[in-house]
């Protein structure tokens, strides 16, 4: 059974920063391309950054240039550097291990999803 278990969420001031992790069971990062996705309230859930299993990685325009995908296969862990965080990041973030086909940043191409970790950015 697969397992993502999402942990680094918290509160933040504006400009700050914040280091998601999500470790991952019953999977390897090596073998599979992954994702971070967040959902706020009232708002479509937005595919924030991929990577690939060879690490090669695609962001959107919203915090491209701010956060920073990365993987440590040894561990399994997968982080998502967030910097320069703004009021607007504010949401449930949540990592997805990805199936063979589809757009990266499409949440139905994602097989398996983790429980989430809430991000609240203050002004």
């Amino acid at each position: 059974q697969v397992q993502l278990v999402e942990s680094g969420g918290g509160s933040v001031q504006a400009g700050g920063s914040l280091r998601l992790s999500c470790a991952a069971s019953g999977m390897t990062y090596s073998g599979t391309c992954m994702g971070w996705f967040r959902q706020a309230p009232g708002k479509e859930r937005e595919g924030v950054a991929a990577i690939t299993s060879s690490g090669l990685t695609n962001y959107a325009d919203s915090v491209n240039r701010r956060f920073t995908s990365s993987k440590d296969n040894d561990k399994n862990i997968l982080y998502l550097q967030m910097n320069s965080l703004k009021p607007e990041d504010t949401a449930m973030y949540d990592c997805a291990a990805k199936g063979f086909f589809g757009g990266h940043l499409v949440g139905e191409s994602y097989k398996y999803w983790g429980q989430g970790a809430q991000v609240t950015v203050s002004s």
